[in-house]
């Protein structure tokens, strides 16, 4: 039988100020600091809005890491911890601990609160925390003291989140008190007119990703894109979902991917680029890579359609040198030369670390192009081939020539296309005797850390039968 711990004289304490929030006021700036954070959650989740106005006046600590506290948002609550940023803002607060310099409403501080909690129960405080920077890095802000609140916006519905549409109108109230910096934004279904207000709030100069997901039309795009180029820390773009409208011109057309492709001159810091799903870069890829400022880590073009040419210009681009990760998956690479692709690769040998090209219709007789090329990229961690329509004898090739690729840790290869019938159905025991025949080899030539021989998606499920130790099917 278990004896439940007591309650420690410092909760009981908290717990006390809590019934009384007039008490709690007064004596804040007595308590000693590693109560601070426990007496914070309590108060949060209690929704004592006086004790949170007055802790978040007195709150020790640099930062204050609220967006790991609000899974379900309060507008009572947040309001309250406004009011108390208020009073540090406009009143001229000046208390003995007063410290707050960051109001953090990104959701990834759940550590801190953690690391409180814990240090209450083991009776411990926690050096790490006290040791934290200051403020975190804001690109624009660097050298400045104003209070700086950073927020992820995710941007998805018609109208606003009702904490979201307080806090806007808090910080347009209070311009040139505060900053609001936005590292991550993602648009994922609301109106460019909503997108252009949002972005008028916050310095463009602080975002440094992007995601866009909405399901524009190119129009669209093109009108969105002066923002972007506003945004000169710009590391990582990810672009899906985006249709050419059937009733636009040719000249149009160029005239808005221009007007997309020219952002890219003025952004020096791109990183990392994703484009999927979209229409318009059949025949034009040469114009959006000429405008790229730097060389990227990340390039992800998936379910597109490309042509030769388009494949030539990434085997051209002087961006493309220092490739970590390329993705193609998706994109129908049949009757197509690879000899581009295998330029490529030769190119980035020396980098290469994630390499996918499922789903690409590659076929037996295209294979033996990037054969070379791939066995010399001696840093790939990841390799995925799945959903390519080739032979036991050309996958038995691929594998030998991924002997001498040490850091692989993750192989993904199709099932051979024996192991299908005369109408595509997959026939189970041949995929079954053939993986297993399929593995016994590798495991001759050397010792894979995770490999997996994987079916075309199920028809009905959308998931993959596999075969790695046995096979896994899906329960169709």
């Amino acid at each position: 039988m278990s004896i439940r711990t007591p309650p420690r004289l410092l909760e009981l304490v908290g717990r006390s100020l809590l019934r009384d929030q007039a008490l709690a006021v007064c004596t804040l700036e007595e308590l000693p600091t590693e109560l601070s954070p426990p007496l914070f959650m309590e108060a949060f989740s209690r929704r004592c809005c006086e004790a949170l106005k007055a802790m978040v006046q007195a709150w020790p600590f640099p930062r204050l890491p609220l967006g790991s506290l609000m899974k379900t948002p309060c507008l009572e609550t947040f309001q309250a911890v406004l009011d108390g940023l208020d009073a540090l803002l406009t009143q001229g607060v000046r208390l003995r601990r007063r410290k707050l310099q960051v109001l953090d409403l990104q959701d990834v501080s759940e550590n801190f609160w953690m690391v409180w909690s814990e240090a209450t129960a083991h009776r411990y405080l926690p050096n790490a925390t006290r040791k934290r920077k200051p403020t975190q890095d804001c690109p624009v802000m660097r050298g400045q003291q104003r209070l700086t609140v950073f927020i992820d916006l995710c941007l998805k519905n018609r109208t606003l989140d009702e904490c979201l549409t307080c806090l806007f109108l808090w910080v347009k109230q209070r311009e040139g008190l505060l900053h609001l910096c936005c590292k991550k934004l993602k648009v994922l279904g609301t109106s460019l007119h909503k997108i252009k207000n949002i972005l008028n709030m916050v310095n463009p100069g602080c975002i440094q990703e992007v995601e866009v997901n909405c399901r524009w039309q190119l129009p669209d795009l093109a009108e969105f894109t002066p923002y972007l180029g506003q945004m000169r820390n710009l590391h990582k773009l990810a672009v899906s979902h985006i249709d050419v409208p059937r009733y636009i011109s040719p000249e149009q057309k160029k005239e808005f991917l221009t007007q997309f492709t020219s952002q890219f001159l003025k952004l020096q810091h791109v990183q990392k680029l994703y484009m999927n799903c979209v229409s318009f870069l059949e025949g034009h890829l040469d114009q959006l890579l000429s405008c790229l400022m730097t060389p990227l880590k990340t390039l992800a073009i998936t379910n597109c359609v490309l042509s030769e040419p388009d494949l030539r210009h990434l085997s051209q681009s002087p961006s493309l040198s220092q490739l970590t990760t390329l993705d193609l998956s998706g994109i129908s690479l049949a009757n197509l030369s690879l000899v581009p692709l295998q330029l490529l690769l030769e190119k980035v040998a020396a980098t290469l670390e994630y390499l996918d090209l499922d789903d690409c219709g590659i076929e037996d007789s295209q294979v033996d192009a990037i054969l070379p090329a791939l066995s010399r990229c001696f840093e790939l961690t990841t390799f995925s081939f799945r959903g390519n329509p080739i032979s036991m004898a050309t996958l038995e090739n691929l594998l030998s020539h991924t002997i001498r690729l040490n850091n692989l840790c993750l192989e993904l290869y199709p099932a051979p296309r024996e192991s299908y019938g005369a109408y595509g159905a997959l026939c189970r025991r041949r995929f079954a005797q053939l993986g297993a025949e399929l593995m016994g080899r590798v495991k001759d030539l050397r010792q894979p850390k995770r490999i997996s021989f994987c079916t075309a998606c199920c028809p009905h499920c959308g998931h993959r039968a596999f075969y790695a130790l046995e096979v896994n099917q899906c329960n169709c």
